[in-house]
């Protein structure tokens, strides 16, 4: 019987620790560098510019990021990387510019969105549009 606690709590603790390391892996700090992260988002946060951000949306972010950026999109699930929710302030305390420089650039299963979103304002608006997630 204190064979099988001992194995029991070992067990826990092994699972526990590797549960603990495998959370610490995904939510990796994301630097931007301060030039990027200074740039003002020269594209007003109107109903056009939020309509405009939310059909990108649609198209390229929430496969992973679901449709209300909780990361819960239908791919989340085969990420090795959290998708994120970015209703909370980890996200939503971040500038214009991090989150711009952050969907350009891309990193580990999110890729870079320069090419598949070429004009910079469109990508100013999804910006915009991420903003309607805030809680």
């Amino acid at each position: 019987m204190k064979i099988l606690l001992i194995s029991l709590f070992l067990l826990t603790a092994i699972l526990g620790a590797g549960f603990i390391f495998n959370t610490t892996q995904k939510q990796k700090d994301w630097p931007v560098p301060d030039a990027d992260k200074n740039k003002v988002n020269p594209i007003a946060a109107d109903v056009s510019s939020i309509a405009d951000g939310k059909a990108l949306w649609g198209t390229h972010c929430q496969s992973c990021h679901g449709k209300k950026g909780l990361g819960d999109g239908p791919k989340s699930d085969n990420l090795k990387t959290e998708a994120g929710d970015f209703s909370k302030n980890a996200t939503q305390g971040q500038t214009d510019g991090s989150l711009y420089f952050k969907i350009v650039k891309g990193r580990d299963d999110m890729p870079g969105y320069k090419k598949k979103i070429p004009e910079s304002d469109d990508i100013w608006s999804l910006v915009n549009y991420m903003r309607t997630f805030k809680k």
